[in-house]
């Protein structure tokens, strides 16, 4: 029987044990960023062929650290039409978020540590989830800003697109969460992870994990939905006027949102720090101590993987083709699934339900999910083709500019040149 924490367990630790858990959340943070940076590279380079970092240390594993040391002694540059203030504040406020959601994040259960029996987990709440969400909504004030305040118009669209993109998949991950809640009666991490001791809610919930999976791709302005960056668009989004340290915490923000968006993930969908199926059987001691470590940063670096592996597979999506498909398919999807998972868990609830009909309702459900991911598209009609005169841009067309004098241009093409002969005006009669 493993001894799951509860929000009771919480509030309790010598000042000093919640000071080192601090520092050890605040380092684990930095040196995974440092890993997953060269994980990444690594990743995409053998995908491509490639080699990769394998010079700064052994396997290249302090190519991170010598790139962090590079951004430290770059020249700070502040441009001059810049809020100084606002642009100074916005890195800040981007990267301390990405820190402070992790407290409430389950590491392991209980452990014995210097005489104190204590959780591995900084605290708790009894809204802990929403926690998680309002601190990380907070980062993209620090895009918007770091956008808005820097004086150039790329950046500010960089930002304002990264706005409307974090804010529209932030509500289909809500809504994910959802049919959670609803199994595991509570908001709580701990409490969560310690409902599923039998099945984890990524099995039998997995139309919220697979919402959940791309919202958080969306959510984290990774690629294929990297579009606030768009290099071929945008130059690099919002944070284009940035140098130094201050694109390091840019840059660290977006490797710990990664990083948290993955151990909520695991904590909500995974089972959190507890043993994968099977093992516990065997080995009584997965769950104890500080073993669980382990299986939680395992989960949690095969979702960082799935970042990688989209990052080197995927083409980048059009905008449009991005926003329609979060707000007409996964918000529709998630409010479908929500109101069939809230029916099945009140019958359920009220004495139990027929296994017949509940085989229907989950029929009629993924009947219902594929003609809304599959049928739903707008039909567009096709474009007409441009007139001569529009095509050649004198007839309200396009503006184009005139040829040069003598109509020749470096490098183009001589126009062909035939024989003379007869000339046949409009009437079709010989000249």
């Amino acid at each position: 029987m493993v001894d799951y924490p509860t929000t009771a367990d919480f509030g309790h630790d010598p000042w000093w044990i919640i000071i080192i858990k601090v520092v050890a959340i605040f380092l684990v943070l930095v040196l995974l960023t440092l890993f997953n940076i060269w994980l990444e590279r690594r990743v995409v380079a053998r995908m491509q062929h490639r080699i990769g970092p394998n010079v700064h240390g052994p396997f290249g594993l302090l190519q991170s650290l010598a790139d962090g040391v590079k951004l430290a002694l770059k020249e700070d540059i502040i441009p001059t039409a810049a809020d100084k203030v606002v642009f100074l504040l916005a890195p800040v406020l981007a990267a301390v978020p990405a820190f402070v959601t992790f407290s409430v994040i389950p590491f392991g259960p209980e452990v014995d540590f210097f005489g104190h029996r204590t959780p591995l987990q900084l605290t708790d709440m009894p809204v802990a989830v929403l926690f998680v969400m309002a601190i990380a909504s907070i980062g993209i004030y620090g895009i918007v800003l770091g956008g808005w305040s820097s004086g150039s118009t790329y950046s500010l669209l960089g930002g304002l697109r990264s706005s409307a993109q974090m804010i529209s998949y932030e509500v289909a991950m809500g809504l994910a969460l959802v049919a959670v809640f609803l199994y595991a009666k509570s908001i709580s991490t701990s409490e969560i992870v310690a409902a599923q001791d039998k099945f984890w809610y990524g099995l039998i919930l997995a139309p919220s994990f697979i919402i959940y999976l791309i919202s958080m791709v969306g959510e984290t302005n990774r690629a294929p939905f990297d579009l606030p960056e768009a290099e071929g668009e945008l130059v690099g989004g919002f944070h284009t006027e940035y140098s130094s340290l201050k694109f390091a915490l840019f840059f660290l923000a977006e490797y710990i949102n990664m990083a948290t968006v993955s151990a909520l993930a695991t904590t909500l969908f995974l089972g959190g720090w507890a043993a994968p199926f099977g093992i516990g059987h065997f080995w009584h001691g997965a769950n104890e101590g500080w073993v669980p470590l382990i299986w939680f940063f395992g989960k949690v670096l095969f979702f960082i993987f799935l970042f990688i592996w989209l990052r080197g597979t995927l083409p980048r999506l059009r905008y449009d083709q991005f926003m329609a498909f979060g707000w007409k398919r996964l918000i529709p999807v998630s409010l479908l699934w929500i109101v069939a998972v809230a029916t099945i868990r009140s019958v359920t609830l009220d004495g139990g339900i027929d296994r017949r009909w509940l085989l229907i309702g989950i029929g009629i459900l993924a009947v219902l999910f594929l003609v809304l991911f599959f049928v739903g598209g707008e039909e567009t009609e096709p474009e007409a083709a441009p007139s001569p005169g529009e095509a050649s841009g004198q007839v309200g067309g396009f503006p184009v500019p005139p040829m040069p004098a003598g109509g020749a241009v470096r490098g183009a093409a001589r126009p062909l040149s035939f024989p003379a002969g007869p000339t046949v005006a409009a009437t079709g009669e010989e000249i």
